[in-house]
């Protein structure tokens, strides 16, 4: 396990935002989001960032050009993205496909990547300088729904950063665009995957019907701290630390994932750290990826969210005083309920309850970003020396990492009050040696 906490500030020099439009004309029409796209929860946007080392090979080749022509050339696949969010009756949303295009803007920075040092995971520093918020560009309607910054650094190396209106797509439809844009870079005339549209196939069902249990959508009071006395900090998990862990789960306990496996560890390290009455309700929300949950599958190239929200709930108490393996078998309880039936169920809940957003209240949301592909996206400069989400204040994502002993594994931005940080890196690092304790939280406190 690692963390850091490296200090860096440096100056940006940014070019006046510009809009990128389609490198062709594309069609002008309307197109309805899903009614799994149009919940609440998405109305936010979603920054990515990677970072590049210099490359020889490329030497004499701007990244700014190569990405901003690369871009042109992806949103003539990817038109919807060239236009922005309109708002029908009972709040439905809808792109209205413009071909105005995505803003951009080219950036300079006075640092080397190697500079960054251990900083090359969330959170990011100075990472509103790196993806800067052009004002008036961050709302849901009538806003550019991508906004990329390239900024080259001293070294020649550079970092692409993306920000990106959830509505749209999810973390696998992140990774497919940005794979096209990597396509477009290197001289692809096609995406090797061609985007598929298709939103009706999550659409809500005439008439409407709630068939399963959404304990995501329950209504609760979520405590909101201040963020000044939040820490963010990430820890890496090494092929080690993982199998110290897998350690600690009973033998009968059979096929489980590494997300389930550190999304149980964390859950109930932080449910010590915030020290929950033993009584409290704490719950945990699996971001799960449905696509193959249909029969048949969603198309190859569907990019819009088939994304659910699966909770499972105990007791604090209980979570805290009884071995790993108790939180694992909730996890994997909790990811097992999502089915074609279950996502029909959320689209119609959307409709009949009017697009509620999911609840956090007491609640630990972790998300698997390691199938994105977002750390393989080369524009012609290799792999990213990091790539992946840019942020973990509302999720914990499980990010692929390759840390600087060579080491692959996953990093796990977390975000918690200074003391409670104490106390969960304390918990963290007895499972990791394979001696959890049984701590029992012991006071009320909100999550």
């Amino acid at each position: 396990m690692a963390t850091s906490s490296t200090p860096l500030v440096f100056k940006v020099h940014r070019c006046e935002p510009e809009l990128v439009a389609p490198a062709k004309p594309t069609p002008k029409e309307y197109k309805l989001l899903s009614d799994i796209d149009d919940q609440e929860g998405l109305r936010v946007q979603l920054p990515i960032i990677q970072f590049y080392q210099y490359n020889p090979s490329m030497e004499g080749k701007d990244p700014v050009r190569v990405i901003r022509e690369a871009l042109a050339q992806t949103l003539v696949f990817y038109y919807p993205f060239a236009g922005g969010l309109r708002e029908g009756a009972q709040r439905k949303l809808m792109v209205d496909c413009t071909g105005e295009g995505l803003m951009f803007i080219e950036a300079d920075a006075d640092v080397t990547l190697e500079q960054f040092g251990d900083a090359l995971q969330p959170p990011f520093p100075c990472l509103e300088e790196l993806l800067y918020d052009v004002p008036g560009s961050s709302g849901m309607l009538n806003c550019p729904l991508l906004l990329a910054q390239v900024t080259r650094l001293k070294c020649k190396g550079f970092i692409f950063a993306l920000r990106i209106n959830h509505t749209m797509c999810d973390g696998g439809g992140i990774g497919q665009f940005m794979c096209a844009v990597g396509e477009m870079a290197r001289g692809w005339l096609v995406p090797s995957i061609p985007p598929v549209w298709e939103r009706h196939l999550l659409m809500a069902r005439d008439p409407p019907r709630i068939t399963c249990k959404h304990y995501e959508y329950d209504e609760g009071e979520e405590t909101i701290i201040p963020n000044d006395k939040m820490v963010h900090r990430s820890f890496f998990f090494g092929p080690m630390d993982v199998s110290t862990l897998r350690k600690l789960v009973p033998r009968h306990i059979r096929k489980y994932s590494t997300f389930d496996l550190l999304t149980a560890c964390l859950w109930r390290c932080r449910t010590i750290a915030i020290q929950a009455d033993p009584e409290e309700e704490v719950r945990v929300i699996c971001i799960v990826n449905a696509r193959s949950r249909f029969n048949p599958p969603l198309p190859q190239g569907y990019y819009g969210n088939a994304i659910a929200y699966p909770v499972v709930a105990t007791q604090a108490g209980k979570l805290c005083r009884n071995p790993l393996g108790y939180a694992l078998e909730l996890v994997k309880q909790a990811k097992s309920v999502v089915t074609e039936e279950y996502m029909k169920s959320v689209a119609d809940l959307m409709v009949i309850k009017g697009r509620p957003k999911f609840t956090l209240f007491r609640s630990y949301l972790v998300s698997d970003a390691t199938r994105a592909g977002l750390g393989d996206i080369d524009f012609g400069w290799g792999k990213p020396v990091y790539g992946g989400p840019a942020l973990g204040v509302v999720a914990s994502f499980l990010i692929p990492y390759k840390n600087k002993k060579g080491e692959v594994g996953i990093v796990v931005p977390i975000r918690l009050p200074t003391q409670a940080m104490e106390i969960f890196v304390n918990e963290l690092q007895a499972m990791l040696q394979g001696k959890p304790s049984e701590r029992k939280p012991v006071s009320k406190s909100a999550l």
